[in-house]
């Protein structure tokens, strides 16, 4: 934790990330950010502790740069850095659907890459981050890069041929949640609720089980199961679910968001 970490273009979840790291044992004049505008740097630096620095400052002198601007600013930004990264610096890309290559191919030969694919509960610590290696990035970089996402929830190692999958799964997985209880939600106030009822009953009611999936060493169908009396309330209500093809459109919905994952690292912006 004395290597200097740069976190470059640092929005909602660049700055999960860095207080999780400060919270897990990272001194903060260690850490180093930038922003596009010079205010939201000084808000960091307020707020942190942290070291506001240009790109270029922050590839001379940080050891790990974590780059999170958006996919179609990459570019740009690689453009800016590749005269001043060295060659034993780690790379770490948070940018959805852009291949560690895209990194390789604009900086110095040999220069280690890890892609990370993060999602918004980082900025609970209940982040799920997939980490795959570029092809100069040893298993210590890995494990680097595990360190600092660690800090904002779980992290996995995967192939990169499988980030595409995981990124329409789990990257874009919290927004399906969200409009699930949404949409339950709705339901609720057409059965005669208030909305704010309808609201806790649902949201304890997804905490409860997402617990028990993670904790009672169960498969879903199980647990579905055992709420599944026959003739009873639930199986009425799943039987309406697979009459509407919900189970089909979730697939094809998972279906488009790597297929778009995977234009994005195409440059189909």
């Amino acid at each position: 934790m004395s290597q200097k970490v740069a976190v470059l273009g640092t929005g909602k979840i660049g700055e999960a990330l860095l207080s999780g790291m400060i919270r897990g044992g990272w001194t903060p004049a260690d850490l180093l950010v930038t922003a596009r505008r010079p205010e939201r740097a000084e808000e960091l630096r307020a707020r942190h502790g942290v070291t506001p620095a240009t790109n270029t400052e922050a590839a001379k002198s940080a050891d790990t740069l974590i780059l999170t601007v958006k996919p179609q600013d990459m570019g740009t930004l690689l453009d800016e850095l590749a005269p001043h990264v060295p060659a034993d610096r780690l790379v770490i890309s948070g940018a959805a659907g852009i291949p560690t290559s895209f990194f390789e191919e604009r900086l110095a030969s040999g220069t280690p890459v890890v892609r990370v694919m993060t999602n918004t509960p980082a900025l609970v610590d209940e982040a799920m981050s997939v980490i795959s290696a570029g092809t100069h990035a040893s298993a210590e970089h890995l494990a680097h890069a595990e360190e600092i996402f660690g800090a904002v929830g779980k992290t996995l190692r995967v192939p990169e041929s499988q980030q595409d999958a995981c990124t329409a799964l789990s990257g874009s997985g919290p927004a399906y949640f969200f409009y699930l209880v949404e949409a339950m939600t709705d339901a609720g106030i057409l059965l005669g609720l208030p909305r704010d009822k309808a609201h806790e009953l649902i949201v304890q009611s997804a905490i409860g089980a997402a617990v028990m999936l993670r904790d009672s060493g169960e498969p879903p169908v199980k647990l579905r199961e055992n709420v599944t009396s026959p003739a009873g309330t639930t199986i009425n209500a799943i039987r309406e679910l697979e009459n509407h093809g919900v189970r089909a459109a979730l697939i094809a919905a998972l279906e488009a968001a790597r297929d778009r994952s995977r234009e994005l690292a195409s440059g189909n912006n």
